[in-house]
């Protein structure tokens, strides 16, 4: 039985999915949700606008605004 696999999807101001940057892959939603909140600011600065979670190649949750509040 394989473990499901957690990664981010980027998407643009226009919601169109960028193929870079890649994120990295990890074995749990917990160390993906960490990695995004100590890399958001990184990830607006390169004009993505959204990052949407996947487990294994299936959307979980709503998109994560990149944005300053």
């Amino acid at each position: 039985m394989s473990r499901a696999q957690w990664r981010w999807e980027f998407l643009d101001r226009a919601d169109r999915v960028r193929d870079r940057p890649v994120s990295p892959v990890f074995t749990s939603r917990f160390d993906a949700e960490q990695w995004l909140g100590e890399h958001w600011r990184q990830l607006a600065a390169e004009h993505l606008a959204q990052a949407r979670l996947l487990g294994g190649d299936e959307p979980v949750g709503a998109p994560v605004l990149l944005r300053e509040a």
